[in-house]
């Protein structure tokens, strides 16, 4: 049974990420739910130790949860290609380096894509979704969307590795689709759905 968090007004979004935030304060909006973000709040980031998406998504939201004193939303997120192994994965902005610049960790990939002599260009996004409590409860949650990579990067709209994919189905890149229907089908609105569905509806 799902812990439910369905009289929410207001939750703390522990992400220090604009792009993150734009988007989530967009899925919740609906629900009438204040977002509060964690940076606002001058809350330190943890370090990313865990080995897994939900395990860095839990993490995250719990330091935010117990710091805070409220429900805390956290999302890991990330980019796993085919012809690489499924990396960057989990380390998917720490390809972006410290200033976290999207078009040097496109390029990377690009760039070990040609080292392996790889055509696969086959690839997904994946995000958790973790809503913990001050008391430490975690709910988690895990979309994927499917989809190919195209070089060089198209588009200025959406963040990270948007530019470079192409969903299953479509022809734009994620960087040249219209937000709201990026919403519709993306790895965050999956696993945003579920998490609606768990914890925030009757």
């Amino acid at each position: 049974m799902h812990r439910s968090a369905r009289h929410e007004k207001k939750l703390v979004l522990a992400s220090h990420n604009a792009g993150k935030l734009r988007e989530i304060a967009d899925l919740l909006r609906p629900f009438h739910i204040d977002v509060v973000n964690a940076g606002a709040l001058g809350l330190p980031e943890p370090e990313e130790t865990g080995v897994s998406f939900v395990e860095n998504a839990e993490l995250k939201a719990r330091a935010a949860a117990i710091a805070s004193g409220m429900i805390a939303l956290s999302d890991d997120s990330g980019l796993c290609v085919s012809g690489l192994d499924g990396q960057p994965g989990i380390y998917s902005a720490r390809w972006a380096g410290p200033d976290k610049n999207f078009l040097h960790a496109m390029q990377r990939v690009q760039d070990e894509l040609a080292r392996r002599h790889s055509t696969d260009r086959r690839a997904h996004f994946v995000c958790a979704l973790s809503l913990c409590w001050p008391d430490g409860h975690c709910e988690s949650f895990q979309g994927e969307v499917h989809g190919q990579l195209v070089f060089p990067p198209r588009g200025a709209r959406g963040f990270g590795y948007d530019p470079i994919f192409v969903a299953d189905g479509y022809d734009i890149t994620f960087g040249e689709m219209d937000p709201d229907a990026k919403h519709a089908i993306s790895h965050r609105a999956h696993a945003f759905k579920q998490m609606i569905n768990a914890c925030f509806t009757h």
